[in-house]
């Protein structure tokens, strides 16, 4: 059963994706491991000297993307930028259950497929789930975590997200793209955070990817507490999705060794200050 709505779309969003990839400007190897759901791609990039670092992007989106917006980890660390299996990119198009811990499992066996007893490991948005889900499973694979707005921690679904499905039905009906800037100003709150990168994904996806809706569910406290790794927590005070005000206290509680920061006035789509990527690499490096 295909990810994409068509073969051509899945070519299509292919191509968007090497077309970013190369937009890295840093050289980038294909490595494919085998895990128990399906065979997996790996971007291995950055620098090669650096402390490794896996790094899991963001539902209905890519991980070329990813590494555009996140681009200042290549100067530091040996990146491992893994597609998720079923989401867009070059992975098997295999959909598993957000509800349990099969991502968990699947990243725990990425891990071990990359030749790795532990690891750092960096997860935004949906990979934030992925990453709260293995450290369930595996907390022993994991060397620190970096959750940038993280589902799985304590989602909240408003009505207010329902708002956002009336541009994109508009969108569907007319192709217009000024509703897909519409649609995505719902999770960026800013224009600038809207660069050309940014749409070109969002478009991508509305048009070629059959959209998951369903994201990482909330971890049980239990399991999370045997991860005893440095954890460094980032949530958008704004974030529609996951706010701030829901996943910290959260995360607070239920995973030991914690550092937690709100993201001010940031939306669950944002682009980091300088601050808080210093905080991240610091964090890392430590």
């Amino acid at each position: 059963m295909s990810i994409y709505k068509t073969q051509s779309g899945r070519e299509m969003s292919l191509k968007l994706y090497d077309a970013q990839l190369n937009k890295l400007d840093c050289s980038c190897k294909d490595v494919y491991v085998h895990t128990r759901f399906g065979r997996t791609h790996i971007i291995e990039t950055g620098n090669l000297s650096g402390e490794p670092l896996l790094v899991f992007h963001g539902g209905n989106s890519t991980t070329a993307y990813n590494l555009l917006m996140y681009r200042f980890l290549l100067k530091d660390f040996h990146i491992y930028a893994v597609d998720i299996i079923g989401h867009p990119g070059k992975s098997d198009e295999v959909s598993l259950s957000p509800k349990n811990y099969d991502y968990g499992k699947w990243a725990s066996d990425v891990i071990i497929g990359l030749g790795f007893d532990k690891i750092a490991c960096f997860g935004v948005s949906f990979g934030g789930g992925v990453l709260a889900k293995l450290m369930c499973i595996a907390p022993e694979k994991i060397e620190k975590s970096v959750l940038i707005v993280p589902s799985g921690i304590n989602n909240a679904f408003p009505i207010s997200t329902v708002k956002m499905m009336i541009p994109l039905l508009k969108y569907k009906l007319t192709k217009i793209e000024k509703y897909i800037k519409e649609t995505a100003l719902f999770m960026a709150l800013k224009e600038e955070v809207l660069d050309k990168d940014t749409l070109d994904m969002v478009k991508d996806s509305f048009d070629h990817v059959k959209t998951k809706v369903g994201m990482p569910s909330n971890v049980n406290e239990r399991l999370m507490q045997q991860c005893k790794a440095p954890t460094l927590i980032m949530a958008g005070e704004k974030d529609c999705l996951f706010p701030a005000r829901k996943v910290l206290p959260r995360a607070k509680r239920i995973i030991p060794n914690n550092t937690v920061h709100m993201l001010k006035g940031c939306g669950h789509m944002h682009m980091l200050p300088e601050r808080e990527k210093k905080m991240i690499v610091d964090f890392l490096k430590e």
